[in-house]
Protein backbone atom coordinates (compact mmCIF):
# COMPACT_ATOMS: atom_id res chain seq x y z
CA UNK A 1 0.00 0.00 0.00
CA UNK A 2 1.20 3.52 -0.83
CA UNK A 3 0.13 6.76 0.81
CA UNK A 4 1.04 10.42 0.76
CA UNK A 5 0.87 11.93 4.25
CA UNK A 6 0.92 15.69 4.91
CA UNK A 7 1.55 16.55 8.58
CA UNK A 8 1.23 20.10 9.90
CA UNK A 9 1.45 21.76 13.27
CA UNK A 10 -1.52 23.84 14.44
CA UNK A 11 -1.56 27.62 14.06
CA UNK A 12 -0.40 30.07 16.71
CA UNK A 13 -2.29 30.52 19.99
CA UNK A 14 -1.96 33.30 22.54
CA UNK A 15 0.02 30.96 24.77
CA UNK A 16 2.39 30.13 21.90
CA UNK A 17 2.98 33.84 21.39
CA UNK A 18 3.68 34.29 25.11
CA UNK A 19 6.10 31.36 25.24
CA UNK A 20 3.85 29.39 27.61
CA UNK A 21 3.62 25.62 27.31
CA UNK A 22 0.10 24.31 26.55
CA UNK A 23 0.40 20.57 26.33
CA UNK A 24 -2.45 18.10 26.22
CA UNK A 25 -4.32 19.63 29.12
CA UNK A 26 -4.77 23.18 27.74
CA UNK A 27 -7.44 23.37 25.05
CA UNK A 28 -6.68 26.85 23.71
CA UNK A 29 -7.98 28.70 20.66
CA UNK A 30 -5.97 30.11 17.79
CA UNK A 31 -5.20 33.83 18.00
CA UNK A 32 -5.51 36.22 15.05
CA UNK A 33 -2.06 35.25 13.77
CA UNK A 34 -2.95 31.56 14.01
CA UNK A 35 -6.19 32.04 12.10
CA UNK A 36 -4.30 33.90 9.37
CA UNK A 37 -1.74 31.08 9.21
CA UNK A 38 -4.54 28.54 8.94
CA UNK A 39 -6.19 30.46 6.10
CA UNK A 40 -2.86 30.83 4.30
CA UNK A 41 -2.29 27.08 4.53
CA UNK A 42 -5.78 26.35 3.25
CA UNK A 43 -5.46 28.69 0.30
CA UNK A 44 -2.09 27.19 -0.62
CA UNK A 45 -3.17 23.53 -0.35
CA UNK A 46 -6.94 23.52 -1.03
CA UNK A 47 -6.27 22.15 -4.51
CA UNK A 48 -4.66 18.99 -3.11
CA UNK A 49 -7.02 16.01 -3.43
CA UNK A 50 -6.96 14.81 0.17
CA UNK A 51 -9.06 11.76 0.98
CA UNK A 52 -9.15 12.33 4.73
CA UNK A 53 -8.25 14.78 7.48
CA UNK A 54 -7.03 13.58 10.87
CA UNK A 55 -6.58 15.93 13.83
CA UNK A 56 -5.97 15.63 17.53
CA UNK A 57 -8.91 16.10 19.89
CA UNK A 58 -7.73 19.63 20.80
CA UNK A 59 -9.57 22.50 19.13
CA UNK A 60 -6.49 24.38 17.97
CA UNK A 61 -6.00 21.62 15.37
CA UNK A 62 -9.68 21.78 14.38
CA UNK A 63 -9.48 25.54 13.93
CA UNK A 64 -6.29 25.24 11.87
CA UNK A 65 -7.96 22.92 9.38
CA UNK A 66 -11.37 24.65 9.42
CA UNK A 67 -11.15 25.52 5.73
CA UNK A 68 -10.88 21.85 4.77
CA UNK A 69 -13.60 20.82 7.22
CA UNK A 70 -15.96 23.52 5.93
CA UNK A 71 -15.23 22.38 2.37
CA UNK A 72 -16.50 18.91 3.27
CA UNK A 73 -13.29 16.91 3.64
CA UNK A 74 -13.89 13.74 5.67
CA UNK A 75 -12.51 14.34 9.17
CA UNK A 76 -11.66 12.18 12.16
CA UNK A 77 -10.23 13.07 15.55
CA UNK A 78 -7.65 10.75 17.14
CA UNK A 79 -6.61 11.20 20.76
CA UNK A 80 -3.33 9.51 19.87
CA UNK A 81 -2.35 12.68 18.00
CA UNK A 82 -2.77 14.91 21.07
CA UNK A 83 0.17 16.91 22.39
CA UNK A 84 2.47 15.52 25.07
CA UNK A 85 1.06 16.35 28.51
CA UNK A 86 3.43 18.61 30.46
CA UNK A 87 1.53 18.08 33.69
CA UNK A 88 2.15 20.60 36.46
CA UNK A 89 3.80 23.13 34.10
CA UNK A 90 0.96 23.47 31.59
CA UNK A 91 -0.32 27.02 31.26
CA UNK A 92 2.22 28.43 33.73
CA UNK A 93 4.02 31.68 32.97
CA UNK A 94 7.62 31.31 31.86
CA UNK A 95 10.03 31.88 34.76
CA UNK A 96 13.66 31.07 35.47
CA UNK A 97 12.42 28.07 37.45
CA UNK A 98 10.23 26.74 34.64
CA UNK A 99 12.91 27.29 31.99
CA UNK A 100 15.42 25.39 34.14
CA UNK A 101 12.92 22.57 34.67
CA UNK A 102 12.26 22.24 30.95
CA UNK A 103 15.97 22.33 30.12
CA UNK A 104 16.60 19.55 32.60
CA UNK A 105 13.74 17.45 31.25
CA UNK A 106 14.85 17.84 27.63
CA UNK A 107 18.40 16.93 28.62
CA UNK A 108 17.09 13.75 30.23
CA UNK A 109 15.23 12.88 27.03
CA UNK A 110 18.28 13.63 24.89
CA UNK A 111 20.36 11.34 27.10
CA UNK A 112 17.91 8.51 26.42
CA UNK A 113 15.68 8.63 29.48
CA UNK A 114 12.39 8.40 27.59
CA UNK A 115 10.45 7.55 30.75
CA UNK A 116 11.16 10.93 32.39
CA UNK A 117 8.12 13.16 32.86
CA UNK A 118 6.74 15.97 34.99
CA UNK A 119 4.19 15.32 37.72
CA UNK A 120 0.86 14.71 36.05
CA UNK A 121 2.46 14.63 32.62
CA UNK A 122 3.46 12.10 29.99
CA UNK A 123 6.83 10.70 29.02
CA UNK A 124 8.04 10.35 25.42
CA UNK A 125 7.75 6.57 25.82
CA UNK A 126 4.08 6.90 26.75
CA UNK A 127 3.33 9.29 23.89
CA UNK A 128 5.15 6.99 21.48
CA UNK A 129 2.66 4.20 22.23
CA UNK A 130 -0.39 6.27 21.36
CA UNK A 131 1.29 7.84 18.34
CA UNK A 132 2.08 4.37 17.00
CA UNK A 133 -1.53 3.29 17.50
CA UNK A 134 -2.76 6.39 15.64
CA UNK A 135 -0.38 5.89 12.71
CA UNK A 136 -1.16 2.18 12.47
CA UNK A 137 -4.83 3.11 12.23
CA UNK A 138 -4.25 5.81 9.60
CA UNK A 139 -2.01 3.56 7.52
CA UNK A 140 -4.53 0.71 7.64
CA UNK A 141 -7.03 2.57 5.44
CA UNK A 142 -6.43 1.41 1.84
CA UNK A 143 -8.77 3.95 0.25
CA UNK A 144 -7.12 6.97 1.89
CA UNK A 145 -4.22 7.51 -0.50
CA UNK A 146 -3.55 11.11 0.48
CA UNK A 147 -4.21 12.32 4.02
CA UNK A 148 -3.70 15.52 5.98
CA UNK A 149 -2.80 15.35 9.68
CA UNK A 150 -2.84 18.34 12.02
CA UNK A 151 -1.20 17.92 15.40
CA UNK A 152 1.25 19.46 17.87
CA UNK A 153 4.92 20.43 18.11
CA UNK A 154 6.42 18.03 20.65
CA UNK A 155 4.26 15.12 19.54
CA UNK A 156 5.28 15.83 15.94
CA UNK A 157 8.95 15.71 16.87
CA UNK A 158 8.48 12.34 18.52
CA UNK A 159 6.43 11.05 15.58
CA UNK A 160 9.03 12.12 13.03
CA UNK A 161 11.73 10.26 14.94
CA UNK A 162 9.53 7.18 14.81
CA UNK A 163 8.75 7.51 11.10
CA UNK A 164 12.39 8.06 10.11
CA UNK A 165 13.85 5.39 12.38
CA UNK A 166 15.74 7.85 14.55
CA UNK A 167 16.00 7.53 18.34
CA UNK A 168 13.59 9.76 20.23
CA UNK A 169 16.60 11.69 21.53
CA UNK A 170 16.91 13.19 18.02
CA UNK A 171 13.58 15.02 18.40
CA UNK A 172 15.40 18.37 18.39
CA UNK A 173 16.34 17.74 14.74
CA UNK A 174 12.79 18.56 13.59
CA UNK A 175 11.89 22.29 13.71
CA UNK A 176 8.18 22.99 14.05
CA UNK A 177 6.95 26.50 13.37
CA UNK A 178 3.20 27.01 13.55
CA UNK A 179 1.54 25.44 10.46
CA UNK A 180 4.86 24.09 9.20
CA UNK A 181 4.44 21.16 6.79
CA UNK A 182 6.25 17.85 6.64
CA UNK A 183 5.28 15.53 3.80
CA UNK A 184 5.95 11.80 3.75
CA UNK A 185 5.61 8.99 1.25
CA UNK A 186 4.51 5.72 2.80
CA UNK A 187 5.25 2.55 0.84
CA UNK A 188 5.63 -1.06 1.90
CA UNK A 189 5.64 -0.10 5.55
CA UNK A 190 8.38 2.53 5.24
CA UNK A 191 8.21 6.33 5.40
CA UNK A 192 10.26 8.73 3.29
CA UNK A 193 10.49 12.48 3.96
CA UNK A 194 9.53 14.39 0.82
CA UNK A 195 9.19 17.89 2.31
CA UNK A 196 10.92 19.10 5.47
CA UNK A 197 9.66 22.05 7.53
CA UNK A 198 7.95 23.75 4.58
CA UNK A 199 6.44 27.16 5.36
CA UNK A 200 6.12 28.47 1.80
CA UNK A 201 2.43 29.24 2.43
CA UNK A 202 3.42 31.87 5.00
CA UNK A 203 5.61 33.91 2.60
Amino acid sequence: MEKEIYIIRHGETALNAAGIVQGRGINSDLNDVGRAQAEAFYQHYKHVAFNKLYTSTLKRTHQTTKGFIDAGLAWEQLAGLDELAWGEWEGKSATDESRAAFRDMVEQWQSGNYDAKFNGGESPAEVQVRLQEAMDYICSKPDELRVLICMHGRAMRLLFCMLTGKPLSDMVDFPHLNTTLYRFKYKYGKFEVVEFNNTDHLK
